[in-house]
């Protein structure tokens, strides 16, 4: 029997409102009811005792279009109008960066206030699928931070729920929501998911368009979407997917036919799979998730291999920052005459983009970099025969809650692993890989592929999750 609507998954929520045993407005009224129990006190810097996932919800909206949805999914509208929306119904968070009709756009910041007058492509088609909006989620400042402080991290309150989208990861740990979606720069997607214990996949660069959402680095920015499991994700993924149109190079972005796993209890036979080797110091509980994810993927079937020594010998850490504070710097000289009204960390990347003061030719020479490591990569998959890289997400768990806006690289270690898969564009999904004995905090892994595979790398990750499971904290 169902307890409370609002622990529904995207999956489950769907096929219920299909079926007419649950209506779109109980399942909103009930996922309101838990941001108004969960979510404590709403503030820009954050109270100690709260999550304070949520920037604005929009509560009457949000039950006027549960109304219609219910309306689009009775007997008498499917025979006149053919079926519905395949996510009609389902409620759903947004990062304060994608943009609404007629909704404030804030960022998270005190500079930035703008009602657009468009959708963003990627709320445009979730929308169609029929999602319902609650509101948008908070951000790191303008995205810029892998932290989020004014959030409370559901598993412990004094601790980060990581960044830049650790609203959304907290609002689905809280289970406020069982949809929502972010952005990722340098790991905005992935980060807050390993520390919350909620699930992501940053898609292959392209595949979703970023048009309409407010940039940190557009060469480096991924829309990607976010829930409590990897299936969730993929219904979601599959909503969101599809061009940019003012922009050639989303064409070719493919979601490409899945990887069908094998019947029986080594669903992941004929998969190979390669061990990270990418030097990284982890926490105890880090590393005792990893070997967790390595030996599940034995167990389910996969060929688990030391790989030969991948590409990233000379890790382009030092052109990932130039490349993303220049581009971020782009966007934000609007605000030249009012650069003390940024957070101090976020001032902190405008400052040092200006120092750099790339010349268009130190632009294209970061553009070459990046280019010949991604073919590099793109041939080491090719030589070693590998359908995924498995990883940490992030080698440390959730940091203190607080510092991270106090100055520029709080968060290195956060970022450490992640900002890789950025400057190529492959597709990742994160994954829980449960909790640490010694802090009881979420830690997660990643699969990484080759660009394109997005549903085959999903696939991979929906089995491995049934075998580590899906976290969660005991809230009251």
């Amino acid at each position: 029997m169902l307890e409370d609507p609002a622990d529904l998954g995207v999956i489950e929520s769907a096929r219920l409102l299909r079926g007419r045993e649950l209506s779109s407005s109980e399942l909103v009224t009930a996922c309101l009811r838990r941001i108004d129990e969960r979510d404590g006190t709403h503030s820009a810097d954050g109270d100690p005792s709260s999550v304070n996932a949520w920037v604005r919800v929009y509560a009457d909206d949000a039950l006027r279009a549960a109304a219609a949805a219910d309306a689009r999914l009775t007997a008498k509208a499917q025979r006149e109008l053919g079926p519905p929306p395949a996510l009609c119904g389902v409620p759903i968070g947004l990062k304060d960066l994608y943009a609404v009709a007629g909704k404030p756009l804030t960022a998270s910041s005190s500079l930035y206030n703008e009602t657009p007058d468009h959708d963003c492509d990627a709320w445009r088609a979730l929308r169609g699928a029929g999602l319902v909006l609650l509101g948008h989620t908070h951000t790191h400042e303008f995205a810029a931070g892998g932290t989020t402080d004014q959030v409370g991290n559901p598993w412990a309150l004094d601790r980060s729920a990581g960044g830049s989208s650790g609203g959304s990861a907290a609002a689905l740990a809280a289970r406020m929501t069982p949809a929502a979606v972010g952005t990722d720069t340098a790991g905005s997607l992935r980060i807050p998911s390993a520390l919350a214990g909620t699930s992501t996949i940053k898609p292959t660069r392209n595949l979703v368009s970023i048009s309409g959402v407010l940039p940190l680095a557009p060469s480096l920015d991924h829309c990607g979407p976010m829930a409590r499991t990897v299936a969730d994700c993929a219904a979601l993924l599959a909503a969101m997917a599809g061009p940019d149109f003012a922009d050639a190079a989303t064409g070719f972005g493919s979601f490409a036919a899945p990887f069908t796993p094998a019947a029986g209890s080594r669903p992941l036979s004929g998969v190979r799979l390669a061990l990270s080797r990418r030097p990284q110091t982890l926490d105890d509980d880090v590393r005792d998730g990893f070997d967790r994810a390595v030996q599940a993927c034995a167990d389910l079937g996969a060929m688990v291999v030391e790989s030969a020594a991948a590409p990233p010998a000379d890790e382009p850490a030092r052109d990932h920052l130039a490349l993303l504070c220049a581009e971020m710097l782009r966007f934000h000289r609007r605000f030249a005459d009012r650069r003390d009204g940024y957070r101090r960390s976020t001032r902190d990347f405008l400052e040092r983009g200006e120092r750099d003061a790339l010349s268009a030719q130190d632009y294209l020479r970061l553009t070459e970099n990046r280019r010949d490591l991604t073919r590099r990569w793109w041939r080491w998959f090719d030589s070693e025969r590998v359908d995924a890289v498995l990883e940490p997400t992030v080698p440390v768990v959730a940091l203190p809650r607080g510092p991270g806006y106090d100055a520029m690289g709080y968060d290195a270690a956060l970022v450490s692993l992640t900002y890789l898969w950025n400057w190529t564009g492959f597709p990742v999904v994160a994954l829980p890989a449960g909790l640490g004995e010694q802090t009881g905090l979420p830690v997660g892994v990643s699969l990484i592929g080759r660009p394109g595979r997005d549903r085959a790398l999903l696939a991979v990750a929906i089995a491995l999750q049934a075998e580590l499971g899906v976290p969660t904290p005991g809230l009251a």
